[in-house]
């Protein structure tokens, strides 16, 4: 069944603490499985005090906890892994370090080529649509094509991005295995009620796709 996938805004340390109870009530409405930490420009240097709180949140309500690229934190800090841009000798570095304790993930996949050599690579999942760090996101239309090709073909998982609830759906419906979310669910009024609704959509969706199957 498709799971969300909660991606946080760019964090600075000022952010966290204000952001980990919104982080606390989506990842329970939403029952999340995975979340993606991303820190603001600048913010490396407090990696470890900006993630410090929300590992335990993560770990309570059973969401393996994700960090973007850096490979020798998450052990040292307990995350549950890495999610990195492209199918490189970066992503290949990172399967050979973390691999089979943590997990890998590819994303920013520009051509179906490097989907596939992310995935022959061994990597844990595939995403597509995720928006790039100058704000671009890639068309609705492109991301529900890749979703719904790797989901035809390939085994390996795959996450599909969402703008807004109604397409979250929709990616659920073309097969993707989890749906991320990120400025859907925290610029809602109720971040809560927004990541319950997401679920709720993508549940519905992944079920009438599998009636439809039948």
């Amino acid at each position: 069944m498709t799971r969300l996938y909660l991606i946080t805004p760019r964090l600075t340390l000022a952010d966290v603490e204000p952001f980990a109870k919104h982080f606390a009530a989506a990842c329970k409405a939403g029952q999340a499985a995975s979340a993606l930490v991303r820190l603001a420009p600048g913010a490396e240097g407090d990696a470890k005090r900006i993630l410090a709180p929300l590992i335990p949140i993560a770990a309570a309500e059973d969401v393996a906890l994700l960090i973007e690229s850096d490979v020798r934190l998450a052990p040292r800090i307990g995350a549950d892994g890495v999610h990195i841009a492209g199918a490189g000798a970066e992503l290949e570095a990172a399967i050979d370090s973390l691999q089979p304790e943590r997990i890998v993930g590819a994303g920013f996949l520009r051509l179906r080529d490097e989907a596939m050599n992310a995935g022959e690579a061994g990597a844990d999942y595939v995403m597509f649509g995720e928006p790039r760090r100058d704000g671009w996101i890639p068309p609705e239309e492109e991301t529900l094509d890749r979703v719904a090709w790797w989901a035809e073909i390939f085994e390996t998982p795959c996450v599909g991005f969402a703008e807004t609830l109604d397409a979250a759906a929709t990616l659920a419906a073309a097969g993707a295995d989890f749906v991320a979310l990120e400025a859907a669910i925290w610029s809602a009024p109720s971040p809560e009620e927004a990541a319950r609704q997401a679920a709720k959509g993508i549940a519905a969706a992944a079920s009438a796709r599998l009636e439809k199957d039948r």
